[in-house]
């Protein structure tokens, strides 16, 4: 291999400068740096909103490449065929990437990689999407594990990887290749007018997700153990749009988490906890890839889910009557975002008081949020479904209502999304009706729903589900 040929530097979701180690190994070797992204079949399959957030993402990454004197080289299809067209043009010997975990990026990549090591390219893998390996979280008797306290406890005092500085400069090719024009793929296009509605509750890029991490060390770290629960409160870190796109690493928050232990500051253990969630996410998907589409747990196949039908259109339009419920869904739909704990609440209605299957929900959440994770929800819908990787007993069921007097005492949340609980609501509730689509007909001065099951008859009927499955699993 020439000490003077081109790596291309396949980026994906991993748009940072900063502690990127396949990035600091191509610039320590010398020679010229490629970066490259390519809307290839994984990107291709993305829901509206994580497509266009992406597409946000990649632009500001270019920029941030622009800054250092490189550039980044867009292409457009199958992603082994846009990579051996780049080699054919620039002479590059190598192509080098940061590793993921999830189904379908694992064969892509198996793909490349073997096509490529046959067409005598070096093809390599680094680190840098987890701050742990999944291979390399084991318990006593080499397994993975699969409840996540004893994880935690596994990896907490662990060592990690030193966290690499950006890097200023990157050698250049003697010729870049041709790239497409972002503006061309229309990453967008699917989010038709609610796009403007939601934009302003991005916070996009690497800098912009280092100084969301400072703030969120500086002033709410200390009370996030508390305050994280809150709906009416902007008391978490809001980090994972940016984790999602790599923006910012792991390591990163990691670092951050163990500095405010070191100060003394309450929520720091509870913040390091729900880093490593996301690793224990990537730990599952890794280990039991059938997470995504199929019941984790054995014994929920023949379990009565409906699937989408009228209900299910109107969970989706926030308007089931249950309140919390309506305004965790219409914030979805005007931030891209949902509160935590609001995730837990629309999920447990939606899979137990509906008896509805958690794939109509995974579903929704992969074309509307813009921190859409393949991992995290893919587990969360799981955990909340009773079918996944959950401690607690699968027939818990949340009350919405006592779940809202607990974390929205006095309305706050629930009045900034509902138009109808105010006679001049806000205009976050009005922005709802701007961004949803028009063919759904729906106009802020439509009165309230009725309940679309009430809560008591819908714990009922879940309990006398969950019990009939028992019964058949006993007959088995």
């Amino acid at each position: 291999m020439s000490n003077n040929s081109p790596i291309i530097l396949w980026f994906r979701r991993d748009l940072r400068l900063s502690d990127h180690p396949a990035l600091e190994a191509a610039a320590l070797s010398g020679r010229p740096v490629i970066p490259v992204f390519l809307d290839d079949e994984v990107v291709h399959g993305l829901g509206a909103a994580p497509k266009w957030r992406l597409g946000l993402g990649v632009e500001s990454f270019a920029t941030r490449l622009d800054g250092i004197g490189s550039r980044l080289t867009l292409r457009r299809g199958r992603a082994l065929d846009c990579l051996r067209a780049l080699i054919a043009e620039t002479g590059a010997r190598a192509v080098w990437w940061t590793r993921q975990y999830d189904p379908d990026q694992i064969a892509r990549d198996t793909e490349v990689k073997a096509a490529l090591k046959e067409d005598g390219i070096e093809a390599k893998s680094f680190r840098g999407h987890l701050i742990f390996e999944p291979w390399e979280v084991e318990t006593g008797t080499g397994k993975f594990y699969q409840v996540y306290t004893p994880f935690w406890k596994a990896v907490r005092g662990r060592d990690v990887p030193a966290r690499l500085t950006a890097r200023e400069k990157l050698k250049a090719p003697t010729d870049w290749p041709a790239s497409d024009a972002l503006d061309d793929w229309q990453m967008g296009r699917a989010m038709n007018r609610g796009a403007d509605v939601v934009h302003p509750h991005l916070v996009v890029g690497e800098e912009a997700a280092q100084t969301r991490l400072s703030v969120f060390a500086r002033d709410k770290m200390a009370e996030y153990a508390e305050a994280r629960d809150q709906m009416d409160s902007d008391a978490t870190s809001g980090l994972s749009e940016n984790l999602t796109y790599g923006e910012i690493s792991p390591l990163a928050l990691w670092e951050s988490g163990q500095r405010g232990m070191a100060e003394g500051k309450p929520g720091a253990e509870t913040f390091l906890k729900e880093v490593v969630w996301r690793e224990f996410a990537y730990h599952l998907i890794y280990h039991t890839p059938h997470i995504v589409k199929d019941s984790w747990r054995a014994g929920w196949e023949r379990f009565p889910w409906s699937r989408e039908n009228d209900d299910t259109l109107r969970w989706k339009q926030g308007r089931t009557g249950i309140e919390i419920v309506d305004a965790a869904m219409r914030e979805l739909y005007v931030t891209g975002r949902m509160h935590n704990r609001a995730r837990m609440l629309v999920g447990s209605y939606l899979t137990k008081h509906m008896l509805t299957h958690w794939r109509v929900g995974q579903n929704w959440f992969e074309e509307c949020l813009i921190d859409w994770d393949p991992a995290a929800n893919a587990m969360g819908w799981q955990w909340v479904a009773g079918s996944g990787p959950d401690a607690s007993p699968y027939f818990r069921i949340f009350n919405p209502e006592t779940q809202a007097e607990k974390f929205d005492r006095k309305r706050a949340y629930r009045r900034k999304w509902l138009t109808e609980l105010s006679t001049d609501p806000p205009v976050t509730a009005r922005a709802f009706f701007d961004a949803c689509p028009r063919a759904w007909g729906l106009a802020p001065d439509m009165p309230y729903p009725d309940p679309l099951v009430p809560l008591a008859e819908g714990r009922k009927r879940a309990l006398e589900a969950y019990e009939a499955r028992d019964r058949s699993l006993e007959g088995q």
